[in-house]
């Protein structure tokens, strides 16, 4: 155990996870000793969706979880029914997510773009040609209701000025049923993180039209979830946990060898059950798109570590509340800026940050959507290196405006 840590009240914990790569902080956490290293003797436990996840936690059958982290804020409000108060003091990573159409919706967006790239415009010429022939809405699926899955997908929607509550079906389906059920033809695409997407390509079902970095670059995506009880009575586990977490999520981005060896991990029956290939893809940034093996570059779409990934910023949550009050998950009149505080702690990471060593931003909040490339937040020894954060509309949300007017 790090001998700058006190002993963890709670040494031997249980956190629950849903079959994704971005799982691999903790996965890798485990199997390469980090938990060991800061006394921890941890099992992971594989969930079916993210539903069964939350109750499982909400029970106490889990001391924390890899979580969505609009999820977080949206129990803690009481948006899924019982309020379950969730704290998070780490961010897993940034990114990880993508959209996929089923292979035949793509062609019919291929012949909408008439040659041009296939984007979200191309998607809206095909709803308006549906529509006028009388054809049934499109169902696309996102994994949960409350999460940067559905509000990526919707921003991308709207951005091109489709409605996603009139032009579309919008359901949830947990992530590892979504191949089947494009496959199937339930739906007609779906926004998911990694390897759902890949899979679809590499089954030939299914074709990426956009990521999550398209979007919105560097977006957040899990977090590590605790009960906020459980925060305040295991506070020196809680502190181990997250050191451990941030251990992994560093070697994870120090080079190509290590998200390599990450994927042999996650590959295995324990945890995801796929082909080494299927999760390498999107952990080494090289992604096939379609069924002609048009491939994309993208160094930035799993980030682990890098670009103060693990720092859980109250402007990440703020905007997420946002979309919550935009889409009516939430009512306008609801306090955002009270409830990223209670649910985001920066001051709980930036302990575990002192302990390591490593840096962390010394402010909570940040414009989000400014950045086109690299920049620099802060002077001289106290500058934390962050990436691009532009949004796909070239929109800049400012969290000190919480009482702006919602964006339509």
């Amino acid at each position: 155990m790090s001998p700058s840590l006190p002993t963890p009240e709670l040494p031997r914990l249980r956190l629950g996870y849903i079959p994704l790569t971005d799982a691999a902080p903790l996965v890798v956490a485990l199997e390469n000793g980090h938990f060991e290293r800061f006394g921890l003797d941890v099992s992971l436990s594989r969930q079916p969706s993210w539903a069964t996840l939350r109750d499982k936690l909400g029970i106490g059958h889990l001391d924390g979880a890899h979580l969505l982290a609009p999820m977080a804020l949206a129990c803690s409000l009481g948006v899924e029914g019982v309020p379950q108060r969730l704290v998070t003091a780490l961010s897993l990573g940034l990114g990880g997510n993508a959209i996929t159409v089923a292979d035949n919706l793509y062609r019919d967006m291929q012949a909408a773009a008439g040659g041009q790239p296939v984007t979200a415009q191309a998607l809206a010429s095909v709803i308006a040609r549906r529509r006028a022939a009388g054809a049934d809405p499109l169902t696309f699926a996102t994994v949960y209701p409350t999460s940067n899955h559905t509000y990526l997908l919707r921003y991308w929607l709207a951005a091109a000025g489709i409605d996603p509550d009139r032009d579309l079906r919008l359901i949830v389906v947990p992530p590892p049923q979504m191949v089947q059920r494009l496959k199937q033809g339930d739906i007609y695409g779906y926004c998911v993180g990694e390897p759902w997407n890949t899979l679809a390509v590499r089954d030939g079902i299914g074709c990426i039209v956009a990521t999550g970095h398209d979007v919105w670059n560097n977006a957040p995506e899990k977090v590590l979830a605790v009960g906020a009880a459980w925060a305040q009575r295991y506070p020196a586990t809680h502190m181990a946990l997250i050191c451990a977490i941030v251990e992994a999520a560093r070697w994870l981005d120090e080079s190509p060898e290590n998200r390599l060896q990450a994927a042999h991990l996650l590959a295995g029956a324990t945890y995801l059950n796929l082909p080494v290939e299927v999760i390498a893809a999107s952990l080494s940034g090289h992604l096939t798109l379609d069924q002609r093996g048009t491939q994309r570059e993208l160094a930035d779409f799993h980030v682990f570590y890098r670009y103060a990934a693990n720092f859980p910023w109250r402007s990440h949550a703020l905007w997420m509340l946002r979309q919550m009050v935009r889409w009516g998950q939430l009512p306008a009149d609801v306090d955002l800026l009270a409830a990223a505080h209670a649910t985001y702690r920066p001051d709980i990471y930036r302990l575990a940050a002192a302990r390591l060593g490593v840096p962390a931003p010394v402010v909570d909040m940040k414009a989000e959507g400014g950045h086109r490339g690299p920049w620099k937040l802060g002077e001289g020894n106290a500058a934390v290196a962050l990436g691009p954060d532009r949004f796909i509309d070239g929109a800049v949300f400012d969290p000190a405006d919480v009482g702006a007017k919602i964006a339509k």
